[in-house]
């Protein structure tokens, strides 16, 4: 994270569980409030957000393909003092029709959908992202 995403990296974004299907990832609230003492939102949309570069890069052959966003929406729903999770998923289903799609055409869109959390299992925000994959450059 500290060479690809720097930002991230600063904020403490930590990627918790990363296999085919399923990506996590961790912030800290330390360091990252802001100025009435709760967690600032842009730290909360990135620990979501990066969850779909994260599902691509464990669930697409990141030999072939690299994942951009193009889209992102967050709802926040409620304000946290705590560490912070997101997760998110891609069904099996969902992951072969991209990839065959990206085979086809050198790109596929997907979406994902990822939940935040605090300490206490408390929802604090939920995204709605429109990502692809891209055949890497020649």
């Amino acid at each position: 994270m500290a060479t690809t995403i720097p930002a991230a990296h600063q904020m403490g974004v930590r990627i918790a569980e990363s296999r085919r299907g399923f990506a996590a990832a961790t912030v800290p609230a330390e360091g990252n409030g802001n100025h009435f003492g709760v967690v600032y939102g842009g730290v909360v949309f990135t620990v979501a957000e990066i969850l779909g570069g994260i599902l691509a890069l464990s669930s697409f052959d990141a030999t072939r393909f690299f994942p951009l966003v193009k889209q992102v929406d967050i709802k926040f729903v409620g304000m946290a003092t705590t560490d912070l999770r997101a997760e998110a998923s891609l069904d099996e289903d969902t992951i072969v029709a991209v990839q065959a799609e990206a085979d086809a055409k050198g790109k596929a869109d997907y979406i994902v959908e990822a939940v935040v959390t605090d300490a206490g299992g408390n929802v604090v925000a939920k995204t709605h992202g429109q990502y692809q994959i891209r055949t890497h450059p020649s």
